[in-house]
């Protein structure tokens, strides 16, 4: 599978603005079966849910749609979705078919108060395309270890993120450890620029290997894609020539 991820400079509370940006940028990837967008991408890190949310289904999820329909990949990020009066930070996935997964946030980042503006997600979500198992979890979550522990149950790891420049090598230290300790690929899609509450992103969207290697890795400063091959074949050789995941701790998480 090839993938690509778009790391834009995210215009602060513009839906039009940031949807042309993006669609010229993805303009320049090579046939990616899969496309990924950071968190937030139509407005960027905003609390103004009130005005910004939409229904599901509704304008931004039919343009990913359309786009995906039309060049023929999966394409996914997240974006602030309101459902039965509550408002969430909802990482969606379509495919060129209209089949589609969503993903609540759910480690809402408290420091920001994340947690007064939207609800926290429930549901550990996995599913495959094209023959990739893949988990998605949004920013803050790549913190919590547990969350996104590997069950023999994905492949690729997808994390959609607005990250700030403060806590740069935290976010390269994370991104590698979870590829380790999950054996499996990791993409991550990050932001760079500066937003209306004066917080700088460190870009440095990646794609990284089973065995903690960097595959692709962006500027910190400027808006690009990367791509690389993920091989399936190469990963399940890998996990049955040095089988950990078969010595995991069994646990249960609390909803």
């Amino acid at each position: 599978m090839k993938i690509s991820v778009i790391q834009p400079d995210i215009i602060w509370n513009d839906k039009a603005g940031n949807l042309a940006r993006i669609e010229r940028l993805i303009a320049g990837t090579d046939n990616p079966d899969l496309v990924i967008l950071p968190e937030m991408f139509s407005t960027g890190f905003s609390e103004r849910t009130e005005l910004f949310s939409e229904p599901p289904c509704s304008k931004t999820f039919e343009w990913i749609i359309s786009l995906s329909e039309k060049n023929n990949y999966g394409l996914c990020g997240s974006y602030p979705v309101t459902e039965k009066d509550r408002f969430y930070n909802r990482w969606i996935f379509v495919t060129p078919e209209r089949e589609s997964w969503h993903y609540d946030k759910r480690h809402l980042f408290t420091m920001n108060e994340e947690e007064k503006a939207f609800t926290p997600g429930r549901k550990r979500v996995t599913f495959t395309f094209r023959g990739v198992r893949i988990l998605p979890i949004v920013c803050y979550d790549l913190r919590f270890p547990v969350w996104s522990r590997n069950r023999n149950d994905y492949d690729l790891l997808i994390i959609s993120a607005n990250w700030p420049v403060a806590r740069r090598d935290v976010w390269i230290t994370l991104l590698k450890a979870r590829a380790i300790e999950n054996q499996c690929y990791v993409a991550a899609s990050n932001r760079i620029g500066t937003d209306g509450n004066k917080i700088e992103y460190c870009g440095e969207s990646m794609i990284i290997d089973p065995y903690g290697e960097i595959l692709a890795s962006a500027y910190p400063d400027k808006e690009c894609t990367i791509s690389a091959e993920l091989s399936i074949d190469e990963l399940a050789a890998f996990r049955k020539k040095f089988p950990v995941l078969k010595d995991a701790d069994d646990f249960t998480l609390n909803p």
